[in-house]
C-alpha cells in the first residue's frame, strides 16, 4: 500500500493580504529543494465558479494553467516558486463545490438524502483537496506527491470559510495528526504610539481557529520589523505553539528572499520533524545566485507597461514577474513605469508617457476602454525603435496599429471594439460566435490552455526560442483576420508564427533589420515565466532595451569626427 501523502493548510488571520500565498509557496520551495514531491492548491470562498468572469480590478490577473483551467492569481506563484506545471485542480472555489453538489442531488445521486452542508459539502470539498493524493482515483503512485500544501482563502473568522475549515479539520481526522498539520499566517502589528508590538491580534486569531475545533501547529508572524525572542516567547505560550514553531516573517526586499526567511527560522525544518518526513539538505547555489541578480545587477532598465488595469498591479501580476526574470537571464533590475493608455492616444501625449523609456509592454485585456491608446503607444514605439512586446491584445493592437498607419487600410479595428467597423482586421473566431452572441455562457468557454505554434525559420521569435515548434497558453476569443493577411504582409508585417494548419495567427513581428524588437503573441507567455529560467519573449525584449542602452551610450561618447563640430 502507498504510503499516505501528507497535508499542509495554511491559514490566514487578522487581515486579507498578508502573504499565505508566497509563504505556502516558499514552503514548497523550500520541501522541494529537500528532495520531496511536493503540489500545491487554493480554496477560494467565493461563488463564482472561477475568476474568469470576474473584473482585475476586484481579482488581480486570472492565471491559466496548461489544462486551460481559469484560476487564481496565487497558482501562479506556486507555479513560479515550485518550478512545476498545476492543473485545475490547483485551485477550488466554492462556486465549483456548490455546483457539483447541487447538479449531484439533481440527478438523484444522494438516495433521498437531506442534501447538507455536513456532509455533501464538506465530503465534496476532502474529495478535491484529497484529489491528487497517492490512492486517489486516476492518481499514479509514482505521481503521487509526498505534501499537499494547500492555502484556504479568506480570513479565519469569515463565514465564507467555514465550510473549507471543517473540511479541513476532517481530513486531519481522516489522515492523523502525525500526517498532518495546519500552518498558521498572522500579523503582529506595531503601534507607534506606545512603540510596542502587539501580540493580542494573534492570540484573538487563533482563539478563532479553536472556535472551529482547529489548532494551528506552526505560527508565521508577519511584521513590519524584527521580533524580538520575548514577543515569540509569549505567542508560543499563549496560543499553545511550539516556540520552534513561532516563525518570525519579516518584510523582505524581495519576494524570492522568503524562502530564505523562512528557511533561517526554522520552518521547513520544524514541518519535516513534525510530519516524519525524509529529506535532504537544501542546496542554496542556485537560488543564491538568483538572489544575487536580484539584489546588485550590473545593469537596469525601465520598462513602460502600457496598460488599462494598472491602478491594481496584480492585474498584471505574471507580467510583471516575468519581466523581472527577463532581467534577472541579463543580470539586469527592469524597473517599471505603470502608464494608463489612455494617455497615449495622442503622439504628444505618448512622447510624455513613454518617453526615457528603455523598452514597451502591451499586455493583454478586454474591452474598448484604452485601445486607442495602446494603439498611440504602438505607433510611438514602432516609429522610433523601441523594443516592444505586445501580449494577447497586445498582438491585436500591434495589428490593427500597423493597418492603419501602413498597410493603409482605412477605419481597420476589431469586431470586439466596433461591430460595425469596414475592416476588422481583428475579428471573432468561428466557434466563439456564439458567445459573442449571448447564446452561450461566458465563463470558462474562451479559447483556453496550452495550444502549438510553428514558427518562421530565421524569424526574430524563433531566434529568440532556438525552436521552429513551441507551445504556449492562451486565453482569448478573437483572432487575426485571415482575409487581411497578405494585405498586411505585402506592407511588411511578418506573421511569424501560426497554429500547426497555419489557421491562426499566434506570433506577429517586424523583421530585425527594420526594428530591433518588435514582436507581438497572441498567446500569454508570462505563464510560463520562471525567476531562474526567462520566459525567450521576455529575455529578448530586455536583451533588446540592454542593446539599445548601449548604443545611446556609444553615439553619445563617440567623439566628433577630423573637420565636424561637436553639437
Amino acid at each position: 500500500m502507498v504510503a499516505a501523502t501528507k497535508h499542509i493548510f495554511v491559514t490566514g488571520g487578522v487581515a486579507s493580504s498578508l502573504g499565505k500565498g508566497l509563504t505556502a509557496s516558499s514552503l514548497g520551495n523550500l520541501l522541494r529543494a529537500r528532495g520531496l514531491r511536493v503540489t500545491m492548491q487554493k480554496l477560494d470562498p467565493y461563488l463564482n465558479v472561477d475568476p474568469g468572469t470576474m473584473n482585475p480590478f476586484q481579482h488581480g490577473e486570472v492565471f491559466v494553467t496548461e489544462d486551460g483551467a481559469e484560476t487564481d492569481l496565487d497558482i501562479g506563484h506556486y507555479e513560479r516558486f515550485l518550478d512545476v506545471n498545476l492543473n485545475a485542480r490547483a485551485n477550488v472555489t466554492t462556486g465549483q463545490v456548490y455546483s457539483e453538489v447541487i447538479a449531484k442531488e439533481r440527478r438523484g445521486e444522494y438516495l433521498g438524502d437531506t442534501v447538507q452542508v455536513i456532509p455533501h459539502i464538506t465530503n465534496e470539498i476532502k474529495r478535491r483537496m484529497r484529489a491528487q493524493a497517492g490512492g486517489s482515483p486516476g492518481v499514479a503512485d509514482a505521481d503521487a506527491p509526498d505534501i499537499i500544501i494547500t492555502e484556504i482563502g479568506g480570513t479565519v473568522g469569515d463565514i465564507e470559510s467555514l465550510p473549507f475549515l471543517e473540511a479541513a479539520r476532517q481530513v486531519r481526522h481522516d489522515l492523523g495528526r502525525d500526517n498532518s498539520m495546519f500552518v498558521h499566517v498572522s500579523l503582529v502589528p506595531y503601534l507607534a504610539p506606545s512603540g510596542e508590538l502587539k501580540t493580542k491580534p494573534t492570540q484573538h486569531s487563533v482563539a478563532a481557529m479553536r472556535q472551529v475545533g482547529l489548532q494551528p501547529d506552526a505560527l508565521v508572524l508577519r511584521a513590519d520589523r524584527e521580533i524580538p525572542e520575548s514577543i515569540k516567547r509569549k505567542i508560543s505560550l499563549m496560543c499553545d505553539v511550539d516556540i520552534d514553531a513561532v516563525t518570525a516573517a519579516v518584510d523582505a526586499p524581495s519576494i524570492y528572499d522568503i524562502p530564505k526567511v523562512l528557511h533561517r527560522e526554522g520552518l521547513d525544518a520544524y514541518v519535516i520533524r513534525r510530519l516524519g518526513l525524509n529529506f535532504r539538505d537544501v542546496a542554496w547555489s542556485a537560488w543564491d545566485e538568483l538572489l544575487r541578480r536580484v539584489h546588485t545587477p550590473a545593469h537596469e532598465v525601465e520598462v513602460a507597461l502600457v496598460g488599462k488595469y494598472i491602478d491594481l498591479p496584480d492585474a498584471y501580476l505574471s507580467i510583471t514577474e516575468a519581466m523581472r526574470a527577463g532581467g534577472f537571464a541579463h543580470d539586469a533590475k527592469v524597473r517599471i513605469r505603470w502608464v494608463t493608455s489612455d494617455s497615449c492616444e495622442t503622439e504628444a501625449g505618448a512622447t510624455k508617457a513613454l518617453g526615457g523609456v528603455d523598452a514597451i509592454l502591451v499586455p493583454g485585456g478586454f474591452g474598448v476602454r484604452g485601445i486607442e491608446g495602446k494603439v498611440g503607444a504602438l505607433r510611438w514605439a514602432r516609429e522610433r525603435g523601441i523594443p516592444t512586446l505586445g501580449i494577447c491584445l497586445g498582438l491585436q493592437c500591434m495589428v490593427i496599429e500597423y493597418a492603419r498607419h501602413v498597410a493603409g487600410i482605412a477605419g481597420a479595428s476589431s469586431s470586439e471594439f466596433d461591430p460595425q467597423t469596414p475592416a476588422p482586421v481583428i475579428a471573432t473566431m468561428a466557434e466563439q460566435l456564439a458567445y459573442v452572441e449571448g447564446a452561450g455562457d461566458l465563463g470558462g468557454t474562451m479559447r483556453l490552455g496550452s495550444y502549438a505554434a510553428k514558427l518562421l525559420e530565421g524569424s526574430v521569435v524563433a531566434e529568440a526560442y532556438g525552436s521552429v515548434s513551441v507551445e504556449e497558453r492562451h486565453r482569448h476569443r478573437y483572432e487575426v483576420n485571415n482575409r487581411y493577411r497578405d494585405q498586411l504582409s505585402d506592407a511588411g508585417l511578418v506573421f511569424s508564427g501560426t497554429s500547426p494548419d497555419g489557421n491562426l495567427v499566434e506570433f506577429v513581428e517586424l523583421p530585425a533589420d527594420v526594428h530591433p524588437y518588435y514582436v507581438g503573441t497572441q498567446a500569454h507567455p508570462e505563464f510560463k515565466s520562471r525567476p531562474h529560467r526567462a520566459h525567450p519573449l521576455f529575455a529578448g525584449l530586455i536583451g533588446a532595451a540592454i542593446d539599445r542602452q548601449r548604443s545611446l551610450r556609444l553615439v553619445e561618447v563617440e567623439p566628433p569626427r577630423p573637420g565636424t563640430v561637436a553639437s
